[in-house]
């Protein structure tokens, strides 16, 4: 009897169970284990793979949106530039039409008062020999007679463009105030009494007559709207 009968072990089943069991384990592990373990490496693997695509796609959206910010932020700028510009054009645009349009109502104001005055000036002109028919008829009443036309005309012109004495000779450039329209004669000699280099001639009504001689230093005022005045004031 063998040491193994003594121990009550059976060699002859004990080489069929290690046999079962080096067949069991090379099925299990080629049949069971190995694809198991692979298919689990596998998932992990798809696992790992899909969190890094996943995170891959998360820092592609963060990507894609960060770039999606600044195209909109640019296109926000762009926009709002376009907008400026447009109401800088706009206020330009408005600005010119404002300023052509007071320009315009400027030019229409300064024709009509030109346009005005010589019509002023011309009824006065036409009133000039009514005012010498009438002051040659007073005249010769308050006179008890009559008057030449010639003589009187003098008087009434002289009354008209009286030049004061302190405005002969002044040279320069002056303005010259007369009550009513004066002849191209009498500015051409009132021009070369005041030796002017250049004279403007303008009318007034109410200075009633005489004349007032400006220039940029100063003014010699002979109307007789003046003269009654300084009157008045002896008087009171």
């Amino acid at each position: 009897m063998s040491v193994l009968d003594n121990l009550g072990i059976n060699p002859g089943l004990m080489l069929i169970w290690a046999i079962a069991f080096i067949v069991l384990y090379t099925v299990l592990t080629r049949f069971i284990y190995d694809p198991l373990t692979n298919v689990l490496n596998e998932r992990r693997n798809r696992i790992a793979k899909g969190l890094e695509d996943a995170a891959a796609a998360a820092r592609a959206r963060e990507n894609a949106e960060a770039e999606a910010e600044k195209i909109l932020a640019q296109a926000r700028a762009e926009a709002q530039k376009v907008i400026d510009e447009a109401r800088g054009r706009g206020e330009d645009v408005a600005g010119a039409i404002e300023s052509d349009a007071r320009q315009e109502a400027a030019r229409i104001q300064y024709d009509a008062q030109n346009e005005a005055v010589a019509m002023r000036n011309a009824e006065l002109g036409n009133l000039r020999d009514q005012v010498l028919n009438i002051s040659v008829a007073v005249a010769g009443r308050i006179l008890g007679e009559s008057i030449s036309k010639t003589k009187q005309k003098a008087l009434v012109n002289s009354f008209i463009t009286d030049l004061p004495a302190g405005a002969k000779g002044i040279g320069g450039s002056v303005e010259v105030v007369s009550a009513m329209p004066l002849t191209a004669a009498e500015e051409k000699n009132i021009t070369s009494e005041v030796g002017a280099d250049e004279a403007e001639f303008t009318v007034d009504p109410s200075i009633l007559g005489g004349l007032i001689v400006r220039w940029p230093g100063g003014m010699v005022d002979g109307s007789v709207r003046s003269q009654l005045n300084e009157l008045a004031r002896s008087l009171n």
